[in-house]
């Protein structure tokens, strides 16, 4: 059994949000399905979170009211990233204050550092706080990755920056961290269809956009790769594997927010702009696959 301090089903939350303003009734309501399908951690304001339109209050007005609805039963991660150090240490230090138990920052995007930038800027982060640090290295959505070098090199400087999200599409890549960063240092998916393709290179988890709407079996399917049960966890991978194809049909976290509200567990599936609704067409192919999956 895998006993790693990352380990598990985090789940990547969306904000609910109801007339263009969060919906904390419906947070409320979500965080309670979480904690009722036994899930491991949860990431208040990530990309899932739709940060990049949140005010900087309301930012860290969701981690506060995520962190009281959690009561202490699980860790809460709050996405803290930004292309602006000085924001992303602002950010960590507001997080921390409103209770966050560690933070994930992800790579900076449209500017582009190079790698000894990006050890620069994670560095400063990471001499704000003494909380866990999670790296979050996604190039479709940053244009750069995190080497495996500047990962390293973080680690040994800063051992509380002792985790990374994964979201470069690539079992080499997962490998590659893996042997150079050594058994106590984490790997965690970013990628829902790639969980368990990673975990059989060394990943200890996902942090996951469908675990907002179905908990329990992805908490099952990850314990039971940790465990060595592969056989089990293939099963319940197969089994949603066409709804983590189909939560991403159209930019995240849109499809994932429809579903939350088809499935009763939020009222309202509206994401802020520059974000549209869902599409019908995109309507067409996740309907059936909730009705199949029964969970509307």
């Amino acid at each position: 059994m895998n006993t790693n301090q990352f380990s598990g089903v985090f789940t990547a939350l969306a904000t609910p949000m109801k007339g263009n303003a969060v919906s904390y009734s419906d947070l409320e309501a979500l965080i309670a399905h979480q904690l009722a399908g036994n899930i491991d951690g949860l990431v208040s304001v990530g990309t899932t979170g739709e940060s990049p339109t949140l005010t900087s209050q309301e930012h860290i007005d969701v981690v506060r009211a995520t962190v009281a609805a959690t009561g202490g039963k699980v860790p809460v991660y709050a996405g803290t990233g930004s292309n602006s150090t000085d924001e992303a240490v602002l950010l960590t230090q507001k997080a921390e204050a409103a209770g966050a138990d560690g933070f994930l920052v992800v790579a900076p995007y449209y500017n582009k550092p190079s790698q000894e930038g990006l050890f620069l800027h994670f560095s400063k982060i990471a001499e704000c706080t003494e909380k866990p640090i999670i790296l979050y290295s996604i190039p479709s959505r940053c244009g750069i990755e995190i080497s495996v070098d500047v990962t390293a090199r973080l680690y040994e400087k800063y051992p509380h920056v002792n985790c990374m999200k994964a979201a470069e599409g690539s079992c080499e890549k997962v490998t590659e961290y893996v042997r150079a960063l050594g058994p106590d240092y984490s790997v965690m998916s970013g990628d829902d269809g790639l969980t368990l393709p990673f975990m059989s290179c060394g990943a200890t988890g996902v942090i996951s956009v469908a675990s907002n709407l179905v908990v329990q079996p992805l908490v099952d399917m990850v314990k039971a790769a940790n465990s060595g049960d592969y056989a089990t966890a293939r099963e319940t991978y197969l089994k949603y594997y066409p709804l983590f194809k189909a939560i991403f049909l159209e930019p995240n976290p849109v499809p994932i927010k429809y579903a939350l509200k088809q499935a009763g567990i939020i009222a309202s599936g509206e994401v802020r702009l520059p974000l549209s609704p869902l599409t019908d067409a995109t309507k067409t192919t996740l309907d059936p696959l909730l009705s199949e999956l029964r969970l509307v």
